[in-house]
């Protein structure tokens, strides 16, 4: 089957199964995601958000104050 023929019969699929199939395929993409070199853009923001993350260990919110944060916006 070719890919535009796998793709053809995706679309006859409900929304819920391909959105299904999205997600088992984005698993499958992160597992290999190791393999992908990163942008140095995206690594030196990495670096910054590590570095920042050693210097402040202690700045950090639960997730109940992130909800009560985001829930108190008006």
């Amino acid at each position: 089957m070719t890919r535009a023929e796998t793709l053809a019969e995706i679309q006859s699929w409900s929304v819920d199964d391909r959105l299904e199939l999205l997600y088992e395929m984005w698993d499958t993409i992160a597992v290999d995601a190791g393999v992908l070199p990163l942008s140095p853009d995206v690594q030196q923001l990495l670096e910054e958000r590590m570095a920042d993350d050693e210097a402040n260990p202690d700045d950090v919110m639960t997730w109940e104050e992130i909800k009560a944060s985001l829930k108190a916006q008006p």
